[in-house]
């Protein structure tokens, strides 16, 4: 028995010993990106407040600035877009450490049937996030930019909510006036750049909803009959999860909720599609059931056998 645990513990040793460098490399990639992204961190910078730039120039603003109001905020504002952006550079190689580590426990059928979901993560987060930088954001920002404005024109066209000067000479509410506070916006980097990496992650994230549903599918944890009959139920979280990660703005939250619920369908025309060719391959095979695999997959859940 002794000489039996100690000739189990040795594989377990090099595979800890194998985790160790799998991980030491991927920090190294990490903190390498970082440190070259730290480099080139203006630039993206401002590629990051390309949206509410657009957003300040067409509502007339020919020079747009952004402020910040801490000697130290510019800077850890560079150290927070480094490090997002080295995790995004890195990620790639911390992928294929970790594949390395896992891929000699699989067998070939299972690496054939990673590889596409390994491919699409990484295309629907970019395509997530590149949805989130060019059309919410600047959707967004033009919205709250412009609703001062859109307030304005309203209160023009009211006579009721125009703003009377000492000399009775009226003007309208929020425009310019000899009297008053005048309302102007003055963003801050470091929250302006907040708002568009939350959209970015959260959009990106969301984007992973086919990945995760059509490898619980290809496992056997979810139907396409039992996705289908949980539709009002994947609506409601649908919601409640765009509510927690974007920003808090309705408009944000409906625009993820239309981007992700379709994906939610595509996941269940996916699965089916599995479910199809599954059954093809065991009727190939002798090995399905017209009574019993037929029953089954016409309930959303898997009968108990009886006592």
């Amino acid at each position: 028995m002794t000489d039996d645990i100690d000739n189990s513990s040795a594989p377990l040793v090099e595979h800890l010993i194998e985790l160790r460098n799998r991980i030491i490399w991927s920090v190294i990639a990490f903190i390498t990106a970082m440190i070259l992204c730290f480099v080139v961190a203006e630039p993206i910078l401002r590629f990051m407040l390309g949206p509410i730039e657009s957003a300040m120039r067409g509502l007339g603003d020919p020079n747009p600035v952004m402020q910040y109001t801490a000697p130290q905020e510019y800077f850890f504002t560079l150290i927070h877009i480094s490090v997002v952006a080295g995790l995004m550079v890195s990620s790639p190689v911390i992928a294929y450490q970790m594949w390395r580590f896992a891929a000699p426990g699989l067998y070939r059928q299972e690496k054939q049937a990673f590889l596409p979901f390994i491919i699409a993560s990484p295309v629907l987060f970019l395509t997530g996030a590149g949805f989130a930088h060019f059309i919410v954001t600047p959707m967004a920002m033009t919205f709250f930019l412009g609703f001062a404005d859109a307030f304005s024109v309203v209160t023009a066209l009211i006579p009721g909510l125009a703003e009377t000067t000492p000399d009775g000479a009226e003007v309208v509410a929020g425009a310019a006036a000899s009297t008053g506070i005048d309302i102007v916006f003055q963003g801050k980097v470091n929250e302006t750049l907040d708002i568009s990496l939350k959209l970015i992650v959260a959009f990106g994230l969301c984007f992973q909803l086919p990945v995760l549903l059509t490898l619980m599918g290809k496992a056997g944890l979810a139907t396409s009959r039992g996705l289908a009959g949980m539709r009002r139920y994947a609506i409601v979280i649908i919601l409640i999860v765009a509510a927690m990660v974007t920003p808090p703005d309705v408009m944000s939250q409906m625009i993820l909720f239309f981007a992700v619920y379709p994906l939610y369908e595509v996941s269940i025309f996916l699965i089916h599609r599995i479910e199809k060719r599954r059954e093809a391959e065991l009727r190939a095979e002798g090995l399905w059931d017209d009574d019993l695999d037929g029953k089954q997959d016409d309930d959303t859940e898997t009968p108990e056998p009886k006592a």
